[in-house]
């Protein structure tokens, strides 16, 4: 019923536990009625609403507000943002986003446009970053999911740090200063354009401890490496190469000046 069946007659349209849809579902049901020149009407009955979910009363929201002619993006952007971007990697066809995290999908997305079009896929390493703190850009600083989105994928894909501050002074500009979270987000990217140069595969936290794994290909020197460890009593290398910092309980802020400093010393073991 919500792919095909078309009765211009009916005009009215009765949805029960509408909360339990999703909002592609509720989107396509909606439009079954109002296909002629009758107006239209579309009840979604739901329970009380201290019942619903977080994510029920945002599909329910966006179904109410959205409702004007050519809505049907900006609600497969949010349907996006709520149920996540599917599992890429495996059979199933649900997931969250967070899994696979936004940088992932819009790479795989843009290897396989290059791939298709008989392009060359450039070996472009992409850092892993996590911190664990939080780089969400909240509702309140962008209402519209759709400029939320845009936003991640400008970041995402900035290749220089003079376009990073580009578009933070677009942000700043366009949107007005932003929340520490969003901040979060362009120092992970600072981060993560100084760790590609060194061929980085990730920067983790963990408690007090970051570690930072290494790609084979690292330019840094390994005859450099060891001896500046060994001169700093807050940090070790195990024999796997990786490397771990002890950082205690710095604040966001600190945290960042201290990851980035300790990448400008490694960029000098070239």
């Amino acid at each position: 019923i919500e792919n095909g069946l078309d009765i211009p007659r009916a005009n009215t349209l009765i949805v029960n536990r509408a909360d339990r849809f999703g909002l592609s579902q509720l989107y396509q049901l909606r439009g079954r009625v109002g296909r002629a020149s009758r107006r239209a009407y579309a009840y979604l009955l739901i329970p009380s609403q201290d019942t619903l979910t977080s994510d029920a009363r945002r599909r329910l929201r966006a179904i109410r507000e959205f409702s004007d002619l050519g809505a049907g993006f900006r609600i497969a952007a949010l349907d996006l943002e709520i149920r996540g971007a599917g599992n890429l990697l495996g059979a199933e066809q649900h997931g969250h986003i967070n899994a696979v995290g936004l940088e992932l999908y819009l790479k795989l997305l843009e290897e396989t446009v290059h791939e298709l079009k008989g392009e060359p896929v450039p070996d472009d390493l992409q850092t892993s970053i996590d911190l664990r703190l939080d780089i969400q850009i909240p509702e309140h600083y962008l209402q519209d999911s759709a400029l939320r989105l845009w936003l991640y994928k400008r970041i995402s894909t900035v290749t220089a740090h003079e376009k990073l501050e580009s578009l933070r002074d677009e942000t700043i500009d366009r949107f007005g200063r932003f929340p520490r979270p969003v901040s979060n987000l362009f120092q992970y990217a600072h981060l993560r354009l100084k760790a590609r140069h060194l061929r980085i595969l990730a920067l983790e936290r963990s408690g007090a401890r970051i570690r930072i794994r290494f790609r084979d290909d690292t330019p840094i020197a390994p005859s450099k490496l060891v001896p500046w460890v060994e001169r700093r009593d807050s940090i070790s290398l195990n024999p796997d190469g990786v490397l771990t910092l002890q950082v205690g309980s710095l604040v966001e802020g600190r945290l960042f000046e201290h990851l980035e400093e300790t990448l400008e010393e490694l960029s000098m073991l070239k």
